[in-house]
């Protein structure tokens, strides 16, 4: 299952929504970002990472959104870090009784039974404007950005030339836009905070869908940035992962339409207070 995209770098993905958990090797261990998303799917992992005599040395979430933020037991104990405001969100989440039954209510109903919640979103925050992540590997630098999600950050390994982009930049889901104030200024903020070392970026990791190579790289980034133009000016998306999704993404339009008419919301809203 494990899939290498770069020196050192390998992939996993999931089945039902392309996750890619990314592998880094480090001197005695690995480095997990974004482990997911079903118990088979981790334990498959966890049984590949034993024949490579590789444990878990320290876990990574881009976010606090569900898949992104799971583990299993047969990963081990490792620290699992994230921005301070990951954790923080978690912690909100995870302070309220009912949190399993809300968190469980969420799941895509395929995988509801097989989604491992014992250890959901334990995340051990990093001091904010924490730069470089705590582990014996190559040197990983954080990217925290306003974008998708509170605390979302990047992961670039220098050494490795890989951008690790939580959920941005997929090529099977358009840009997702975090429920804040000004949610399509803070994705354009996000987008070119991770546009700033496209240059040292040769293999792209988004959180879901393909893996971008090469000059692929700087396609990904205009086409997410035409995408949220063209959503904040209300012009019509002539987005293939709206016009013409890959077969069995089509339901993911819908993200399009829900966006889009949240966007026409806030402007109606706007015209009427000015």
């Amino acid at each position: 299952m494990l899939k290498q995209v770069a020196e050192g770098v390998l992939i996993h993905q999931s089945e039902l929504l392309e996750n890619n958990t990314v592998v880094v090797r480090g001197r005695d261990g690995v480095l997990l970002v974004d482990a997911g998303i079903t118990g088979a799917e981790m334990t498959c992992l966890a049984n590949d990472l034993r024949k490579l005599g590789r444990p878990v040395a320290a876990g990574f979430s881009t976010h606090p959104d569900w898949d992104h933020v799971l583990w299993h037991a047969e990963l081990g104990d490792a620290p699992r870090y994230g921005t301070a405001r990951c954790a923080d969100f978690m912690q909100d989440v995870l302070s309220h009784a009912d949190w399993k039954a809300g968190v469980t209510e969420g799941l895509p109903p395929e995988i509801a039974e097989d989604a491992p919640l014992d250890r959901y979103g334990l995340i051990t925050g990093l001091p904010a404007g924490t730069a470089q992540l705590p582990w014996d590997g190559p040197k990983v630098r954080i990217i925290e950005h306003p974008a998708h999600a509170p605390g979302h950050a990047a992961l670039l390994i220098e050494e490795r030339r890989v951008l690790i982009a939580g959920d941005m930049l997929s090529d099977v889901f358009v840009p997702m836009l975090d429920d804040t104030v000004d949610p399509i200024e803070d994705h354009l903020v996000g987008l070119g905070l991770l546009e700033d070392v496209a240059d040292d970026v040769d293999v792209l990791i988004p959180g879901h869908g393909s893996v971008a190579r090469g000059d692929e790289v700087r396609a990904r980034f205009k086409l997410d940035r035409a995408y949220i133009e063209d959503l904040r000016d209300a012009r019509d998306s002539r987005d293939p992962r709206v016009v013409s999704p890959k077969p069995g993404w089509e339901w993911a339009s819908s993200i399009h339409e829900g966006q889009l008419a949240r966007n026409l919301a806030r402007r109606s809203k706007r015209e009427r207070d000015a």
